[in-house]
């Protein structure tokens, strides 16, 4: 099972990550984390890495749909999207499958949550391509 939905874009990473936020915004995600990886890597190991954010993006009704089927769920949640720099005009934007939390949990009362959480975070990966590739 492949556990990311992902896209791969023709724009600049920091043009890509605001593009994201903005779609998350629109499939009605709001970003309660922001994880700056290569910030991170060089304050605490003094290692230089490409640019790379993690969005911790979550759609409290889901989220809370996915509590009161699996209380412990919420060391799965927020949904992760990556932002993330592959060359001055190319970026990943990948996102976790939410059908594995069905997987790892085993509770099957999580798919109408995980099948409405991939869809949406599928439509604010898929809204980024057309609209990149323009520019």
């Amino acid at each position: 099972m492949s556990y990311a939905l992902t896209t791969t874009v023709r724009r600049s990473f920091a043009d890509t990550l605001d593009a994201t936020r903005a779609s998350l915004t629109d499939q009605g995600f709001g970003v309660l984390t922001e994880i700056d990886i290569q910030a991170t890597m060089k304050a605490k190991l003094d290692v230089d890495v490409p640019a790379q954010v993690i969005l911790g993006a979550c759609r409290p009704p889901l989220a809370y749909a996915a509590l009161q089927a699996e209380p412990s769920v919420g060391l799965l949640l927020p949904c992760n999207v990556v932002v993330r720099y592959l060359d001055d005009e190319t970026t990943a934007v990948e996102a976790l499958d939410p059908k594995v939390m069905v997987t790892l949990t085993q509770n099957e009362a999580l798919s109408v949550v995980a099948d409405e959480a991939g869809r949406r975070l599928a439509a604010a990966l898929d809204t980024l391509t057309p609209a990149l590739a323009e520019s």
